[in-house]
């Protein structure tokens, strides 16, 4: 045994290691040893144990029949918005969703509801192999997001949701104490209030949780607010996060109001920067695509609320663009009122076909660009990708383990093929995250998961009621801010 006060874990004999590396290394009879938090190899089996024998380390995992990759990284996600599955109608666009839905929805999540919706989330993330996430932003204080996120041993980026931009009129169900805590009187103290969140809670939980300076983006924030929050991340060695050229109805407001599309528009400004990951800019043009390169921008784009809110990701995104330009493209799964789910996995498939389809050209996007998208890239974006991302010597052990005895796999040759167009979450056997194994024997092993949805389930209809969602009249249309 090893003398230190360390832990080594092996896992050896794995079928196949897909290490998503500068070479994309497919591993055969593989091995990954983990001291604590940490790899501290990754090679065949007989090359991780060199003279050693197994009984040299702590626990030894025997990984016939598994496979592993790295952990998935979620770029844009609202985990405030997990009690809110199926609760909004599929006919709904991008702005008309936001007004008239999200906002009454958020408009009553109060704080304990909020770390339900959380512990809910993350629990289904951890079940679909991601590990890491980039939060919106909470509804509350992000303290309910970081300390539920930190008990349930998940990684990820939380911030404080903010705008400044209340629209004249209130729209239904938007109650007064969600406009007073979402809507500052200017940028100048909505940064303030930002700056104290970070300096609170970046760094939680032994550093698997930071946090950034998050604002909504879009119409409801000023063009100084969308410049200072990149602005004072940067000052702080952080990051930001917001939407913008979400639609093409955002862009047609832009357009008609400021003479530009968003991006172009926020370039202008001074405002792009590599700290910066823009949520969904399905809105792009060419010459868009050159800006977020030039200033290192990164994008989350999101398969399925594209085609769920009908953004045109397919008829006029430029995600296979901004890669080509060198633009880090991350997935991500975004709420589940928006996209119907928190399985990243499902992402992985769409974005690997989609552009073909559309283009009608097979060589766009595939199976190891996915792969990539949705494990190195989005860590990059999220300026983690020295930690995570990849399995590779010194870096965080968040992993996943397949079983490939699961039909899904019966058979399979290329394992990456296999992964992004057979595979689902059911074949996942194990999600470790900093070394720690959350997800086995199918139960996420820090929490209570049935009295966890069963409460979630009660919230939720309760919220739902409260809101006065469950009325025949809510619009399905909105001019708010037009």
């Amino acid at each position: 045994m090893d003398t230190d006060a360390s832990s080594t874990t092996l896992i050896q004999h794995l079928d196949f290691i897909l290490t998503v590396d500068e070479h994309d290394r497919e591993l055969r009879d593989g091995a990954i040893l983990i001291r604590d938090d940490r790899i501290q190899a990754v090679g065949t089996t007989e090359e991780v144990l060199g003279a050693r024998s197994p009984g040299s380390f702590d626990e030894v995992v025997d990984g016939r029949g598994v496979g592993a990759t790295p952990g998935f990284v979620d770029t844009h996600v609202h985990l405030s918005e997990t009690l809110s599955r199926a609760v909004f109608p599929d006919n709904l666009g991008t702005r008309a969703w936001v007004f008239h839905w999200a906002k009454p929805f958020y408009a009553h999540v109060n704080a304990e509801d909020e770390r339900i919706s959380v512990l809910t989330g993350t629990a289904e993330m951890l079940r679909c192999g991601t590990t890491c996430f980039l939060d919106m932003g909470a509804q509350n204080d992000p303290g309910v997001t970081a300390t539920a996120a930190g008990e349930i041993g998940i990684r990820g980026i939380t911030g404080r949701h903010a705008a400044d931009r209340k629209p004249e009129h209130l729209p239904r169900g938007w109650s007064q104490e969600m406009v007073e805590h979402h809507f500052f009187r200017d940028s100048v103290e909505a940064l303030e209030v930002l700056e104290g969140c970070v300096r609170e809670w970046d760094g939680y939980a032994g550093g698997r949780i930071r946090c950034w300076v998050n604002i909504e983006g879009k119409e409801p924030c000023s063009p100084e607010l969308h410049v200072g929050a990149r602005a004072l991340a940067e000052s702080l060695g952080v990051g930001t996060t917001y939407h913008i050229a979400s639609s093409i109805e955002e862009a047609r407001v832009s357009e008609k109001r400021f003479g530009c599309w968003p991006i172009t528009r926020i370039a202008g400004l001074g405002g792009l920067g590599a700290n910066l990951v823009l949520a969904h800019a399905v809105a792009a043009t060419d010459e868009e695509v050159g800006l977020l390169a030039e200033h290192r921008t990164s994008v989350a784009f999101c398969p399925s609320t594209s085609l769920k809110l009908a953004k045109g990701a397919t008829a006029i995104g430029k995600y296979p663009e901004m890669r080509a330009a060198g633009v880090w493209v991350g997935l991500g799964t975004d709420g589940v009122a928006a996209a119907g789910n928190m399985n990243l996995m499902r992402q992985l498939y769409l974005v690997a076909g989609l552009f073909k389809d559309a283009r009608v050209d097979p060589e766009m996007v595939g199976a190891h660009k996915a792969l990539r998208m949705a494990t190195i890239e989005g860590a990059r974006s999220l300026g983690w990708d020295d930690e995570i991302g990849s399995l590779e010597p010194g870096k965080k052990a968040d992993l996943v383990l397949f079983d490939l005895n699961h039909f899904e796999w019966t058979p399979y040759r290329d394992p990456v093929q296999a992964l992004v167009w057979s595979v689902s979450p059911a074949s996942i056997a194990q999600t470790w995250v900093d070394g720690q194994c959350l997800f086995k024997d199918d139960r996420v092993v820090t929490l209570d998961e049935e009295a966890l949805h069963a409460e979630a389930r009660a919230r939720a209809t309760d919220i739902v009621r409260r809101a006065g969602l469950e009325a025949t009249d809510v619009p399905v249309t909105t001019t708010l801010y037009e």
